[in-house]
């Protein structure tokens, strides 16, 4: 139902406006030119015969295409910070045919990142480089005659990186982080510091997380800190010293030549790579163990926990003689029967070690034998005419 509403009435100071001075102006009649931009899309839409979405769709592509050929960023998208990365005279000098040598992450300005890299920041650095080495863009410009060949280089390093596994193989035997490995510690740069916590913890520390990595389980426990407990100490040790690594070599394979069919060629290449690949590993491994050795012997922590353990043994004698007859003669049956037990647990670990080393004996006596077998009929093949 409508609601009536009273409207109050006007001020009494009100007055009605007064009539305008000026006439309007009188009507006048002008001639327009065909001439513009919306007259320019109705001349291509009639020449083309488009509809206004395919035209719109076909000015929407030829702005792209000028974004792609102009543009000297992402137009406007967050580029991440990366893709940056100033480039040397010898990485344009690239030979693409020897991609194995290049260094990915340099390549596509990711050095800073390396492995960190994610695939977002992969696929901006990638479209960064193409834009600006694209050869279509760089036709008729003055610049070097290896660009083209910098740009396979670009295209490669994207290939490599955006493929999983092609990535952690090249991770494996990343350039810089073997070079980072050589100049791994040793006991001269500690000689007469053995004693600096701030020393040991600084150095160890980038080391263990740059390991880490390669670690098939995770969480992977870090070097810590000083005062961590013995317990965490402990299991970061345990953790280390059983190291199972996903490194693997296979980026460094060498290839079958190029053109050649013969089968016996690929199986001697691949059993080469093979062995190749086994001795790297076990080098690292070595390498690896005899890191945490170090580290070990001169981790303050383990002098600090020695220390606590050798105190508490103190302690521990020191109240001995407050104890009563009969508590000493309980403990000492105590300690008679632990004793008791651990030897015969020993006796058993002793009796199937060396049936353990017996079969092991055994199984090394018939490995060698098929070595030999196979060394022998390696030697027959390779003497055989081709």
């Amino acid at each position: 139902m409508a609601t009536l509403v009273t409207l109050p009435s006007l001020p009494p100071t009100w007055t009605p406006p007064s009539e305008p001075a000026s006439s309007i102006s009188p009507f006048v009649q002008r001639r327009l030119i065909p001439a513009g931009a919306a007259y320019l899309a109705h001349v291509k839409r009639t020449i083309n015969n488009f509809t206004f979405d395919e035209y719109d769709k076909q000015v929407e592509e030829e702005q792209k295409h000028l974004q792609l050929l102009n543009a000297d960023g992402l137009n406007g998208e967050d580029d991440l910070g990366v893709g940056d990365e100033e480039e040397s005279p010898e990485l344009l000098l690239l030979d693409a045919k020897e991609w194995k040598k290049q260094d990915h992450y340099q390549v596509l300005g990711l050095s800073h990142l390396r492995y960190k890299a994610t695939p977002e920041q992969i696929k901006i650095a990638h479209r960064k480089k193409v834009l600006k080495h694209h050869p279509d863009k760089k036709a008729g410009a003055s610049h070097t005659t290896n660009d083209d060949a910098f740009f396979k280089c670009i295209q490669k390093a994207n290939e490599v990186l955006t493929n999983p596994e092609r990535r952690r193989q090249f991770d494996s035997v990343d350039p810089v982080c073997l070079s980072l490995e050589e100049d791994d510690p040793s006991a001269s740069d500690f000689k007469g510091r053995e004693k600096d916590t701030a020393l040991f913890f600084r150095t160890f520390a980038p080391i263990f997380e740059r390991e880490a990595r390669f670690s098939k389980k995770t969480p992977v426990p870090m070097l810590g800190e000083n005062d961590d407990s013995k317990e965490s100490v402990h299991a970061f040790y345990d953790f280390w010293y059983n190291f199972d690594s996903w490194r693997s070599f296979e980026y460094l394979d060498k290839e079958v030549n190029e053109g050649s069919d013969n089968r016996d060629d690929k199986r001697y290449t691949e059993k080469k790579n093979k062995s190749e690949r086994a001795r790297r590993k076990k080098e690292d491994i070595t390498r690896l163990r005899n890191l945490v050795d170090f580290t070990l012997n001169l981790d303050p922590r383990i002098k600090r926990i020695k220390q606590e353990e050798k105190e508490a043994r103190e302690a521990k004698k020191k109240t001995k003689g407050g104890m009563s007859a009969a508590e000493q003669k309980a403990k000492a049956e105590e300690d008679k029967r632990k004793a008791d037990q651990e030897a015969q647990r020993k006796e058993e670990e002793e009796k199937i070690a060396r049936a353990e080393a017996k079969k092991a004996k055994a199984a090394a006596a018939n490995a060698a034998k098929k070595a030999r077998r196979q060394q022998r009929a390696a030697d027959a093949d390779e003497a055989a005419p081709s």
